[in-house]
């Protein structure tokens, strides 16, 4: 199943900071630099490689959670006659590491960055990821500056690509993005991202492509404690996330031009996965008219409702099984992601994620008519068994993370009887599925054990009691009251 969304934040609760810390013991999760990565760091951050191209009058800037310091990604947003002009800037992470480097070789180990409550271990040490390599207002900074030229309608039309010096103007977070768009009060540059968000989100649904509306979990600290709440995705974060995949479909593009590189790929769900999809559908009740694509129903649906909810759970069985595949000299011969509906590749988080410096370098070299360097060449076929490692480690890390701490919010309270929905129940064991509480917002596993009782009511709210708590190995289970 894919990831759970989460926005895990740093607070103080020392017992569950001490089973935190038994977690990475146990998953030999890394936190500290050996003296080699801290002494090529001190030298790469005095001295990058300098790009050819200034870009510094752009006035870009970022969007991200207000607390993140290692960002990836800057934007700039213009009209260009009838139609608009994207300005992305990437984290040149490749001006400041060191081909079989120290550093390199560390985030060949580590692979991606991991979230836990109380720390986050990142990918590259901070005085990079969080310093000289982010895109922190004010800093001039390497990066990859793809240049999107889009029509009216918001179709990529053309894409330039170069290495530049960038300086970001302002960090702005979500709410403040969703804020200034919604009341008027944004400027030209930001409000065309609440122009040119919707026209891709539209030019998504034209090319069948898939974006579940599914609240976020999140972990927040609540005096001295935690809380766990659940977050529907703002408009705001779905046209930044466009603007991330607008460019990630170019890169796919050139890639698949040039015949090298990294794709995120996802084949298409079998005909038995989607048949059992209908099924449940018909189960919740939610009407699926014959002929009706699964992309526009998807789009139909209000997550707020609980079939909705329980169905929209459902359908991310549907996006099982992403992986990264790697060619070199010709193309694979499925190339697409079937959630975006073509050709993707990550490229626009290369200070948290491997794979994508890796796919930043193959288009930096072939944007410039360069051959794409050998020692990139080299590493292609390594990085998606590279990747599929860091993604199950990090998914662990989420699960764990949100294990241990719904099961400290729900200590001593055995016996409570909670308001829920069931969201999911296990198509061979129909007494056994999940079941999403509406306060506090946990999703746990929910047995029916009594004599006689039928299959448990898939998307219905439900009345369940608190059988089992053990926060320290995260265990929560619940039962029909």
């Amino acid at each position: 199943m894919p990831r759970r969304h989460l926005n895990l934040r740093t607070a103080g609760t020392a017992l569950i900071d001490r089973e935190l810390a038994a977690v990475r013991e146990r998953m030999e999760i890394p936190e500290g630099w050996s003296p080699e990565v801290l002494a090529e760091v001190e030298q790469a951050a005095r001295t990058p490689r300098p790009p050819l191209h200034d870009a510094t009058a752009l006035p870009l800037f970022t969007v991200d959670p207000p607390d993140s310091r290692d960002l990836d990604q800057a934007m700039h947003l213009e009209r260009r006659g009838s139609g608009y002009r994207v300005f992305y800037a990437i984290a040149d992470v490749g001006a400041f590491v060191r081909p079989g480097g120290a550093i390199d070789a560390e985030a060949r180990r580590r692979v991606e960055t991991l979230y836990f409550p109380d720390v986050r271990v990142p990918l590259h040490p901070p005085q990079l990821s969080e310093g000289a390599a982010s895109l922190l207002p004010g800093q001039d900074v390497p990066a990859l500056l793809w240049q999107l030229d889009l029509d009216a309608d918001g179709v990529l039309l053309c894409t330039d690509l170069r290495r530049a010096l960038v300086r970001s103007r302002r960090k702005l977070d979500y709410a403040g993005v969703q804020h200034a768009i919604d009341s008027g009060t944004a400027d030209e540059a930001l409000a065309l991202l609440g122009v040119i968000g919707p026209l891709r989100e539209e030019r998504e649904q034209d090319r069948g492509g898939i974006s579940l509306p599914i609240p976020e979990q999140e972990i927040e600290p609540v005096d001295g404690g935690y809380a766990l709440s659940y977050r529907a995705p703002r408009p705001a974060d779905g046209w930044n996330a466009q603007i991330s995949l607008l460019t990630g479909m170019a890169a796919a593009e050139m890639m698949l031009d040039g015949a090298v590189g990294l794709l995120r790929t996802l084949s298409a769900a079998p005909r038995s996965a989607q048949d059992r999809l209908r099924r449940t559908a018909a189960a919740l009740g939610v009407d699926w008219p014959a002929g009706l694509p699964y992309p526009q129903l998807i789009r139909s649906l209000n997550p707020e409702l609980p079939a909705h909810a329980a169905f929209l759970n459902e359908c991310t069985g549907l996006l099982r099984g992403a992986g990264y595949t790697a060619f070199d000299g010709s193309v694979p011969p499925e190339p697409g992601h079937a959630a975006v509906a073509a050709p993707y590749a990550h490229c626009t988080a290369p200070l948290r994620r491997l794979a994508d410096r890796f796919a930043g370098e193959v288009c930096a070299a072939l944007a410039a008519g360069e051959p794409v360097p050998d020692w990139v060449r080299a590493a292609l076929p390594e990085i998606p068994k590279l990747m599929e490692t860091g993604d199950r480690r990090a998914h662990e890390v989420e699960r764990a993370s949100v294990d241990l701490v719904e099961a400290e919010l729900l200590r001593g309270r055995e016996g409570e009887v909670f308001d829920g929905v069931v969201v999911d129940v296990d198509e061979r064991k129909q007494l056994t599925g999940t079941v999403q509480l509406r306060d506090p917002a946990v999703r746990a596993r929910l047995t029916d054990d009594r004599p006689g009782a039928l299959a448990l009511p898939l998307g219905t709210h439900l009345r369940v009691r608190l059988t089992i708590v053990e926060p320290g190995s995260g265990t929560v289970r619940f039962a029909p009251a």
